[in-house]
């Protein structure tokens, strides 16, 4: 049987239900898994039935999108590729970023490399990964609107983004896909970001649904980052606050028990059971992760389980900010 599909809201692309974050293959770690067996890995998705694959010009930068073109070009029309723009760069190709630019001439010269590298004549889905305060949404919008007129991007995408954003976007050119970081453990897009998504007719991108590894249920209170890890910068990942948190995983595991499923398993079924036109993108290098992960799309929670766990949900209080500082401020613009 293979993985089910679900359509990106009214206006986005047809995907299956559980698609892959690639950033981690080549960027955010010390020591970065080996490039063949990422190009295997990717190939083997596809093969399994994930048609959908996420990247970024910064994650790398460059190396992520290059990667996830090598590998794909031979399933050219049968996958969806998304990438991002919105970061000044380095120009010696140096990880990090200078700040943020959306401006329209760099957001087209970032499109003409994502081309180049992603080995396709047209991105399937554009996202400005951060929004640029220095920069009205309405001019981001228009320029993206005039690269879909081009031919060169299929859909425009919001990473990050205030409902009040997404809104004055899509006034200028309709908003089809946005992305945020949504799991058991960052809820705060049902405040207002799922009630404008479902009224606009936008789909929506779960990034992060295993919250960075931990709803995996192998991050313990003494559990240890090496500093090129993002995490070991993550309040949430700080041991005094990891210790409170472990009360999450402590309830999908007993869920999991019950189905016969894993914890990851519980929490993407509870992403996918939140709304039919909510896609998660887990990452991993591993093939037994993917595997895992897939798994999730074929586990069913009754109404009375997804009520038990969000009743359980609604009692844990969760210790520390998503991001570090100077990243939390660059969110929801």
């Amino acid at each position: 049987m293979g993985i089910p599909k679900r359509k990106l809201g009214e206006r986005g692309p047809e995907v299956s239900a559980i698609g892959l974050g690639c950033m981690r293959m080549s960027f955010g770690q010390k020591k970065l898994p080996d490039r063949k067996e990422m190009i295997k890995l990717i190939r083997t998705a596809v093969e399994l039935g994930i048609n959908f694959f996420d990247t970024a010009e910064v994650y790398g930068p460059y190396t992520n999108e290059e990667l996830v073109g090598e590998a794909l070009e031979p399933f050219k029309g049968e996958v969806v590729i998304a990438t991002k723009f919105g970061f000044e760069l380095y120009e010696d190709g140096r990880p990090g970023w200078k700040g943020l630019n959306s401006n329209p001439e760099h957001i087209k010269k970032a499109v003409e490399g994502s081309l180049r590298r992603l080995r396709v004549e047209a991105i399937d889905i554009l996202y400005q990964h951060r929004v640029d305060p220095n920069v009205p949404i309405e001019e981001v919008a228009g320029a993206v609107k005039e690269l879909i007129e081009e031919g060169k991007v299929k859909h425009f995408g919001l990473c990050e983004a205030s409902a009040e954003t997404i809104r004055r976007a899509h006034k200028v050119c309709p908003v089809d896909v946005v992305q945020y970081e949504y799991s058991m453990w960052w809820r705060k897009p049902e405040e207002e970001l799922l009630p404008t998504c479902e009224e606009l007719g936008i789909g929506f991108v779960a990034y992060s649904p295993l919250g960075k590894g931990f709803l995996t249920g192998a991050i313990g209170e003494n559990s240890k980052f090496d500093e090129e890890d993002s995490r070991s910068r993550i309040p949430r990942f700080q041991k005094e606050n990891l210790r409170e948190n472990l009360a999450l995983v402590e309830l999908r595991k007993t869920i999991a028990e019950r189905k016969g499923a894993t914890p990851s398993q519980i929490a993407l079924a509870w992403l996918l059971a939140q709304k039919p036109w909510i896609v998660p993108i887990p990452g991993t290098t591993k093939l037994s992760h993917l595997l895992e992960n897939i798994g999730g799309a074929f586990v069913e929670l009754t109404p009375e389980e997804l009520q038990e766990i969000n009743d359980a949900l609604s009692r844990i209080e969760i210790k520390g900010s998503r991001y570090p500082e100077d990243m939390e401020k660059m969110t929801y613009l």
